[in-house]
């Protein structure tokens, strides 16, 4: 079992930049593939941005350019790094860690972009 405790959300202004964190509990963590998700109201939760266990990334077109993902498997911790924020950023952002069959969440925080 995997526990995933994100950190960073808030409000901030259109044009701002915010980190997300996300810490996990185990000693596998070098070997998920991370992920941050986002579900704004109403919608359907979409893919933010991946990394796997080799620093390869994956972005969501909307956050190209805007958004980085990182990790540190030393600290156990994925990261995003967003600038750039727009209001239809707008969301609760979600920290996954996947390995397989293996697929956790944690329980999200929430990043309101508005002036």
């Amino acid at each position: 079992q995997v526990m995933l405790v994100e950190s960073g959300g808030g409000l901030v202004q259109p044009g701002g930049s915010l980190r997300l964190s996300c810490a996990a509990s185990g000693s596998m963590f070098r070997f998920y593939l991370m992920g941050w998700y986002r579900q704004a109201p109403g919608k359907e939760r979409e893919l933010v941005a991946t990394i796997n266990r080799y620093g390869s990334t994956n972005y969501a077109d909307s956050v190209k350019g805007r958004f980085t993902i990182s990790r540190d498997n030393a600290k156990s911790t994925v990261y995003l790094q967003m600038n750039s924020l727009k209001p239809e950023d707008t969301a609760v952002y979600y920290c996954n860690a996947n390995w397989g069959a293996m697929d956790y969440w944690g329980k999200g925080t929430l990043v309101t972009v508005s002036s």
